[in-house]
């Protein structure tokens, strides 16, 4: 089971992701993608308080780059809650396209190979306006190109917005892979 779970800043994304896998009967490995700055009062603030939503039998892996290497290894009898590909993705900005091209398809390739069940939380940044400057561009661009490849495979895909969790998979129609 892949479930993708996307939506603004602020929407309850990481907690309707949690909700989800807190009705798994597997053991759940919460993936944390952010790398700790300690100068970054604010930033350990945030991280913090995912940390004290979650249940204490819940295993915690810090993976801020090797994301596919870490989805490779995980066994059937568990639930992956990835937070997040933003996060992830901003980790690799300074990749080449090349190389940000092989991190993608060895992603796609270990979801689409990995036993166990997999919730990925996405960031919607493509809502505004097109950014001043290319590396945000570029992250942008990155970030919408491989939420679509997740969802395009996904079993199910959640917008997240102003209080409410919409099964896109329900009510939306499947596009196809882009192609880009």
């Amino acid at each position: 089971m892949l479930i993708l779970v996307t939506g603004p800043a602020r929407s309850g994304k990481s907690e309707w992701a949690e909700a989800i896998a807190r009705q798994s009967t597997r053991s759940i490995v919460y993936i944390a993608t952010a790398q700790v700055n300690l100068d970054d009062r604010e930033w350990q603030t945030r991280i913090a308080k995912h940390q004290q939503r979650r249940p204490a039998d819940w295993q915690t892996w810090h993976v801020p780059i090797e994301l596919a290497d870490a989805i490779a290894q995980a066994k059937s009898t568990q639930c992956l809650l990835v937070d997040s590909l933003g996060t992830w993705l901003a980790n690799l900005i300074d990749q080449s396209e090349i190389d940000w091209q092989q991190s993608v398809f060895h992603l796609l390739t270990c979801l689409q190979q990995t036993p166990s069940d997999l919730i990925f939380v996405a960031e919607e940044v493509g809502w505004g306006v097109v950014p001043a400057y290319q590396s945000g561009r570029q992250f942008r661009d990155r970030l919408g190109n491989l939420t679509r490849a997740i969802g395009t495979i996904a079993d199910a895909v959640y917008l997240v917005t102003g209080g409410y969790a919409i099964d896109l998979t329900r009510v939306g129609v499947r596009l196809p892979a882009a192609v880009d």
